[in-house]
């Protein structure tokens, strides 16, 4: 039986993790710690691992090496029974919604509450209806299919149906991604809305300044590790909001600045080395023994 958290144990912990898929490394020695009430942001540029990071904290990504440790039991030693149960302590919103097309948005948000709990319909249905009105969806759109909402209503839809099991842990994946400045701000509101609920703690992956500044209590920055040296740390930056704009890394102030800077030419260098690996490719292969 789990040990009670200590109080000032904190809810999450990733100690020393590396994750690598074949021979590319993706995350290299991360360690962060999230309190209980905290919202971390993490930041980065696309293909610096930032959504691995986020699949790993939850167990849905092995780590090559290092923990992830959720109240003080590592994620690694549970059954699969044990992180079934677990995840259900978490909310997760998809960068796509990740919603059922051939349902309703109905029956999108009540799935946990059938997979997972002994409700019955009438209870079903009016928890549904309130964490519709909680995202700010009108209750025209319960009968729909996801393909007659917009964008934004998709990821209100995801939202509320991440709310369903009252989660402790809510991790958002880009969630402003596809959508205009003014919605954008709608899901920050949203995002700071939902952290006023009791215990809720939030992880939010994004490349969005203004979701960063709006929402984050702190914030991590990753770099590629494709652009880094061999000992060079992959979290370029842990701080405040106000820390990050004060920030004297090169790295950091072009991304908050928004610069290209030499990026160009490292991309064209990548697509060469790229387009070279191709070329020999198939001559390695008929090489090999």
């Amino acid at each position: 039986m789990p040990l009670p958290p200590a109080a000032d144990q904190p809810l999450l912990s990733v100690d020393a993790l590396s994750v690598q898929f074949g021979s590319q490394g993706v995350l290299r020695n991360i360690s962060v710690n999230l309190a209980a009430g905290e919202t971390l942001v993490v930041l980065g540029e696309s293909g610096c691992g930032k959504t691995v990071l986020l699949k790993t904290m939850i167990g849905l990504v092995q780590p090559t090496s290092g923990e992830v440790r959720f109240e003080g039991q590592p994620l690694g030693l549970m059954t699969e029974r044990q992180l079934a149960h677990l995840r259900t302590r978490y909310g997760f919103v998809f960068q796509g919604a990740a919603l059922f097309d051939s349902a309703t948005i109905a029956e999108n948000i009540a799935f946990p509450l059938r997979e997972h709990t002994d409700l019955r319909d009438p209870e079903i249905n009016e928890i549904v209806s309130e964490l519709v009105g909680e995202v700010g969806l009108p209750q025209t759109v319960l009968t729909k299919k996801p393909v007659e909402l917009s964008g934004g209503m998709r990821k209100r839809a995801g939202l509320a149906r991440a709310l369903a099991l009252d989660p402790q842990l809510i991790l958002y994946d880009e969630p402003t991604t596809g959508l205009d400045p003014i919605m954008s701000d709608v899901i920050n509101e949203l995002i700071l809305r939902v952290r006023q609920r009791p215990r809720t703690t939030s992880v939010v992956v994004t490349h969005d300044m203004a979701t960063a500044h709006k929402v984050a209590d702190r914030i991590v920055m990753l770099y590629p590790l494709s652009r880094l040296g061999p000992d060079e740390p992959q979290i370029i930056f842990s701080g405040t909001p106000t820390e990050l704009d004060q920030s004297g890394d090169p790295r950091v102030r072009q991304f908050v600045e928004g610069r290209a800077g030499h990026r160009l030419d490292e991309l064209r260098e990548e697509q060469a080395r790229g387009a070279a690996w191709q070329a020999a490719a198939p001559r390695n292969q008929e090489e090999s023994p």
